[in-house]
């Protein structure tokens, strides 16, 4: 019987700012966190992805590579990135090529347990719990549903 590689769950090579705080334990490597950005446990961060200044990234969130998420954001508990949309018919592996970027503006909210594909999201959007992102979303607003789906205007 052979034994298997074991890697553990840590910290490497992560740029924070200044005020950052990280409750363990959480896989976070290669990454970039801003200033006074909460962490919350069992979150991943994986490499080159960044999160702005004053975020909170609650328990269980996934920010795969290729994730950019702009400042004063609130990621909700099990929200998943993705960043392979599956372009050869299945999993692109290390295939890099076949992934796609996300971008996340200024002052968006993601409800617990959305998923995002690679999409953009403007300043000032929330998107509802549960939610699927599919497309880009250009107008601040509410956002709710599979597939995610404009609700209704913010108050101003």
């Amino acid at each position: 019987m052979s034994k298997p590689e074991i890697k553990i769950a840590g910290i490497a090579d992560v740029k924070f700012g200044e005020g950052v705080k990280v409750v363990g334990p959480s896989n976070l490597y290669g990454c970039e966190i801003g200033d006074g950005t909460f962490i919350g446990p069992f979150v991943e961060i994986q490499k080159s992805a960044v999160i702005g200044k004053r975020c909170k990234v609650q328990s269980h969130a996934f920010i795969c590579e290729m994730v950019t998420i702009g400042d004063d954001c609130f990621i909700g508990h099990g929200v998943m990135f993705i960043n392979d949309t599956f372009a050869s018919g299945g999993p692109a592996g290390g295939r890099k090529e076949f992934w796609k970027a996300t971008k996340i503006g200024n002052k968006v909210s993601i409800g617990s347990n959305a998923t995002l594909l690679p999409v953009a999201v403007t300043d000032g959007a929330v998107i509802g719990a549960g939610s699927v992102v599919t497309k880009d979303i250009t107008k601040p607003g509410i956002y709710a549903g599979n597939p995610a789906r404009f609700l209704k205007e913010l108050p101003k």
